[in-house]
């Protein structure tokens, strides 16, 4: 059996902090939201969790958010099953991961993520595609810089 490094060398390129900008747009292009963010990846030790997420958003109003995703791993995917959503995520090449997940209180909603890290590791540019019973309705486009 491989640990979470070994069948998952891209996301492995992930840890560390960083922030960014997300935006969100409707299907026309018409931007609805922008807030920053700060996301911390980490492979902790002796955890049941060999993944860990923490996600801070902070809008320019005050609003502030944050969010915890512990993941697990086998199968060379890592999933998660939250108190809020539901999902896994998977290598496609070698500088993309893909995360498919649904949010328990919606479950007619799901998310597809694309996460690309440059060959540096330093930059990520990553899409969200928003589904509402199979239809498309926004995305989300984020770019984010290791700090």
């Amino acid at each position: 059996m491989s640990t979470i490094r070994e069948g998952m060398p891209v996301l492995a390129r992930h840890e560390g902090d960083w922030v960014g900008t997300y935006t969100l747009i409707d299907t026309e292009g018409k931007i609805l939201d922008k807030h920053e963010s700060h996301l911390t990846c980490q492979f902790p030790q002796d955890s049941p969790y060999p993944y860990y997420q923490i996600n801070r958003y902070k809008w320019s109003n005050g609003k502030q958010e944050e969010h915890q995703f512990p993941g697990t791993y086998h199968d060379k995917t890592l999933w998660f099953d939250t108190d809020r959503i539901q999902g896994k995520a998977w290598e496609v090449d070698d500088s993309t991961v893909i995360l498919l997940f649904t949010y328990k209180t919606r479950p007619e909603m799901s998310l597809y993520e694309m996460i690309q890290i440059s060959p540096c590791n330093n930059y990520r540019a990553r899409t969200w595609h928003w589904f509402n019973n199979h239809q498309i309705f926004q995305r989300t486009l984020i770019q984010e810089q290791r700090v």
